[in-house]
């Protein structure tokens, strides 16, 4: 692929993230220059930042790469980017959900970090994408399950 450098825009950002990263990322509204990005072939699991963290601590440890994770600071959660392979599984999103964790599945939104001044405090990367690489999410889910484990999360067979 043709690797083409552009000013840092809410546009060649969206192009950087389609592009180089595989993301189907969109300006919505143009007129703010928030990215947004519908969840098709790239799902998200998002969480408390106290957990993101140690999810990420935890695939670090066991040599695991994270893939992107975008930090939402106001709202104090993160977003894990990640291959869309989580199962339909009521038992698992139950068990997610007592932690405050949610899958963003296909037909879901997630919002990206924009290069605008007013997005910069709104939605920051953590890990930023540099190419099409998302881990899987039943490896971030087994992740988390290790983090939380003293709280006893329950096993799902299949996962």
């Amino acid at each position: 692929m043709d690797h083409i450098m552009f000013g840092d825009t809410p546009v060649s950002r969206c192009i950087f993230y389609r592009r180089v990263c595989d993301l189907p990322a969109n300006i919505d509204p143009p007129s703010l220059g928030r990215i947004i990005m519908k969840a098709t072939h790239v799902w998200a699991l998002t969480m408390p930042t106290p957990l993101g963290q140690a999810v990420k601590h935890d695939m670090g440890r066991r040599g695991t790469a994270v893939g992107p994770i975008v930090a939402h600071p106001r709202s104090a959660r993160w977003t894990y980017l990640i291959r869309p392979d989580v199962p339909d599984d009521v038992p698992l999103f139950a068990d997610l959900f007592r932690h405050n964790v949610s899958v963003i599945r296909e037909g879901g939104t997630v919002a990206l970090p924009s290069p605008t001044p007013q997005s910069g405090a709104i939605r920051q990367w953590i890990e930023p994408p540099r190419d099409t690489f998302r881990p899987s999410g039943l490896v971030v889910i087994a992740s988390i399950r290790a983090c939380v484990a003293p709280c006893r999360m329950r096993a799902v067979s299949h996962v």
